[in-house]
């Protein structure tokens, strides 16, 4: 079973613009990230895959791999599927590029569910960790996910869910990590599919692959990435990195 990586990389972003680029211990955030994902040892193969020029040199010069997207795209889906489409491997894993201290135990986890899945029944499989802090259950930038008995994913909200009606029944509230492994296959048909109306209410590409017939198993964990959207963020990364 062949294994790569893919960290799409967009030079823009809303809350940080260029946070990619910006320093962090003497290399760039989006080099940090390529290079822990090499060194996990997990991959056959790790790419970037951006519509930056500087990104694109920055990677090429320490020697890495990039793929320069040739359209604008809605998710990060959609970006690794364009990237993917005529690379030959079985799984693909979503390593998200503003975090650049990669947790392998969890992407190992991730890629242990299809070495189980001998049927191929498994589509997907993403991470949740388990959030107990209201605010952060009420917080609707924190998508939540609920699973049934084999911890396949049932629905994902930026509301609460489940609604807590019942104080005496003990409820436990998962939030979504954005780190998926996907079957080549689910990706491409995500990406031949239009956005979907459940997909276009909450703002949730996880929705997509359910409401074309995908199953997606969540693997829990309990380690909180650090990920950088802010300045604040990559001046806590940079005190992580001296530890």
């Amino acid at each position: 079973m062949k294994i790569i990586a893919m960290i799409p990389a967009r030079y823009s972003a809303t809350r940080f613009p260029g946070k990619l680029m910006k320093d962090l211990g003497g290399k760039s955030v989006i080099l940090r990230t390529y290079e822990a994902a090499l060194n996990t040892e997990l991959f056959d193969e790790v790419y970037v895959v951006t519509d930056s020029e500087i990104i694109k040199e920055n990677i090429t010069n320490a020697g890495g791999n990039v793929i320069v997207s040739k359209k604008e795209h809605e998710c990060g889906s959609d970006r690794i599927a364009e990237a993917v489409t005529d690379i030959n491997t079985d799984i693909v894993i979503n390593v998200q590029g503003d975090e650049p201290f990669i947790d392998k135990t969890s992407l190992s986890k991730l890629i242990e569910v299809f070495k189980a899945d001998t049927k191929k029944e498994i589509d997907l499989a993403s991470l949740k960790v388990q959030i107990t802090n209201k605010k952060d259950i009420e917080n609707p930038n924190n998508v939540k996910v609920i699973t049934d008995v084999n911890n396949l994913a049932i629905y994902f909200s930026r509301s609460v869910i489940p609604y807590h009606r019942d104080a005496t029944i003990n409820v436990k509230y998962y939030k979504h990590k954005g780190v998926y492994a996907f079957r080549k296959q689910a990706l491409l048909d995500f990406y031949n599919r239009p956005i979907t109306p459940l997909e276009a209410a909450e703002k949730i590409e996880a929705i997509r692959y359910q409401e074309i017939g995908k199953k997606i198993k969540m693997v829990e964990t309990t380690v909180e990435a650090v990920g950088i959207d802010t300045p604040e963020d990559l001046e806590k990364a940079k005190q992580y990195l001296n530890l």
